[in-house]
């Protein structure tokens, strides 16, 4: 069963998310990749502001395709979040509150979520086509000489997540191999 949340996301919204949740996420998100992590945190440690609002936001770490004629966006499947790592404590200490990607993360990125209440939901790769596809509206808004990784808001309509890391430390992919390596002792 899915449970439908609209962002921004606030603390009392990821207080309630527990991994293993599927969602429907409504509302506005922004992407970002390597580099455009990279350089928002090189405008930071020049006492400059970030290219929107991070307080209360949710990044999605994605590079959406050139759009076909007649769509928002081409399609745009999640990239590994690990590559974001050493940029995202920074961001959830500013009030970052979820994240969307691929794979694992680092005990800090883990750490500075517990201590700042920030969630990560998985996309599912491979399902980029499909993901475009709850994306109703599409504006660059920073780094626009990065292409398809430039920072893009995304207006996004019941797009498909999972939480997989919360607010707890509470890992879907520690969760489920615990209960593989059970059910192969039986």
């Amino acid at each position: 069963m899915y449970k439908k949340v609209t962002t921004p996301l606030d603390e009392g919204i990821v207080n309630q998310l527990k991994a293993g949740d599927l969602i429907l996420l409504s509302g506005k998100i922004y992407t970002a990749r390597d580099e455009a992590h990279k350089r928002m945190i090189e405008s930071l440690n020049r006492g400059e502001k970030l290219p929107f609002e991070i307080r209360n936001s949710v990044i999605y770490y994605v590079g959406p395709c050139p759009p076909k004629p007649g769509q928002v966006v081409g399609s745009c499947g999640p990239t590994t979040s690990g590559r974001m790592d050493k940029y995202t404590p920074v961001l959830i200490e500013l009030g970052l509150k979820g994240m969307i990607g691929k794979g694992y993360r680092s005990k800090e990125v883990i750490e500075a979520m517990k201590k700042y209440k920030a969630v990560y939901f998985t996309a599912i790769g491979g399902a980029g086509a499909l993901l475009a596809q709850k994306v109703k509206k599409a504006e660059i808004v920073a780094y626009e000489d990065l292409g398809t990784e430039a920072i893009y808001k995304f207006l996004v309509e019941d797009l498909p997540v999972i939480v997989t890391i919360d607010i707890y430390g509470n890992n879907l992919y520690e969760i489920e191999r615990e209960k593989y390596k059970t059910n192969l002792k039986r």
